[in-house]
């Protein structure tokens, strides 16, 4: 059977690309897109930043201790829903199989889409181009036969980069690559794989059963086969999916309340927005915490009437975080996802009559003021920080 085509596009730095294109005299400076203050986070780091240290996820304080001439932008949410909204329509128009991650980046199978553009390189080169283009942006892009091998090379050409890693290359191509660069593979993770002899992709593809099982547990054949470059999983429209999530692993174990509710509200807001692309709206909502030693909680909430409104959603996952939080209150935390499921069509949700679609005025309203104006003029009750204590 012929192998499948699929890129993965991720947009370079994409929120402080924006900031940069609308505001040209930011270029070349470090910048960091934040909420400035004493609890802040680094949403996003312009690759000039990056050269510091400074990385996503990291506190704005710490941030500003690597590079104390870095300059921090409050992030204008609705701006960037507004940009990702035209990538995405260049996305579509060279295949209808396309699954967003978030507002940057996505996969796209363009297996059928060859005979009307020709190979996936040359695809994937008419796609940068485009988003150059079209939006002044830029894109790296990874070509391969499955997701996962396409999020790598899209990863090794950073920033403004095209990668291609044939199905005839695997898994040779991945054999020399740090082993870090493998997803599972975390912070806490990486010194105990190191301290098994593991460094590259090739040293865990041929790796005893034994150690692995003593790694990853019941994961182990699914990291071995991930070393491989083995994927069988297809893209998946947002219209065919049964459940829209989005999760961050963090480069630092985050301890602090305010700043995971900060990426909370980022996750939160990244599902509503796909959410309400796919003019759905979801009936439960569940979190995902993965604490320090790798174990992985789950806690999921229904309700009715089906909803898509960001407060909605904001309301269900931080009640959930705060009693997770409140039985672990030392937790460590280095992964955290949001998901909502039990999906139906708009169609079908209003039948539920009105609050649904009140609350879906409220974020039209909030993101039409957030574009005009700016992300700092105006912040959703739900998403201002409150004292723990």
């Amino acid at each position: 059977m012929e192998p499948r085509s699929i890129l993965h596009v991720d947009m370079d730095a994409f929120y402080a690309s924006v900031e940069v294109r609308d505001r040209p005299e930011l270029a070349g400076l470090p910048l960091i897109v934040g909420h400035p203050g004493p609890r802040g986070v680094v949403a996003a780091a312009s690759y000039a930043v990056r050269r510091f240290g400074v990385h996503s996820a990291m506190p704005i304080a710490a941030a500003r201790r690597l590079c104390p001439q870095a300059i921090v932008v409050p992030p204008r949410i609705a701006r960037y829903q507004e940009v990702s909204a035209q990538a995405f329509a260049i996305f579509e128009s060279f295949t209808p199989l396309v699954e967003p991650l978030s507002l940057d980046e996505a996969f796209l199978d363009v297996t059928a889409s060859r005979r009307l553009f020709g190979e996936p390189v040359a695809i994937a080169e008419r796609l940068r181009e485009r988003v150059r283009q079209a939006l002044g942006l830029t894109a790296s892009v990874g070509v391969a036969p499955n997701k996962l091998v396409a999020k790598i090379a899209s990863d090794l050409r950073k920033p403004d980069g095209l990668c291609r890693i044939g199905a005839d290359e695997l898994p040779h191509a991945l054999d020399d690559l740090p082993i870090e660069r493998l997803w599972g593979i975390g912070t806490k993770t990486l010194p105990r794989v190191h301290a098994a002899g593991i460094r590259r992709f090739r040293d865990l593809r041929i790796a005893r059963e034994e150690t692995l099982r003593a790694l990853f547990g019941r994961h182990a054949g699914a990291m071995r086969r991930r070393a491989a470059g083995i994927d069988e999983r297809p893209v998946v429209r947002p219209s065919e999916e049964r459940s829209i999530s989005a999760e961050c692993t963090f480069e630092s174990d985050l301890d602090d309340l305010g700043a995971l509710r900060t990426e909370l509200a980022r996750l939160v807001d990244r599902v509503g927005t796909r959410l309400r692309r796919t003019e759905a709206a979801a009936a439960q909502v569940a979190i995902k915490v993965r604490t320090a030693d790798f174990a992985t909680n789950h806690r999921q909430r229904s309700f009715e009437p089906p909803a898509r409104d960001t407060a909605t959603l904001w309301r269900m996952a931080d009640a959930m975080l705060s009693e997770w939080l409140a039985e672990r209150p030392r937790a460590s935390i280095r992964l955290l996802g949001v998901a909502v499921s039990d999906l139906e069509t708009q169609a079908q949700s209003d039948l539920f009559g009105a609050p649904d679609a009140r609350a879906s005025q409220i974020d039209t309203t909030v993101d039409e003021v957030r574009r005009r104006f700016g992300a700092s003029r105006i912040l959703r009750a739900t998403q201002i920080r409150r004292d723990p204590h």
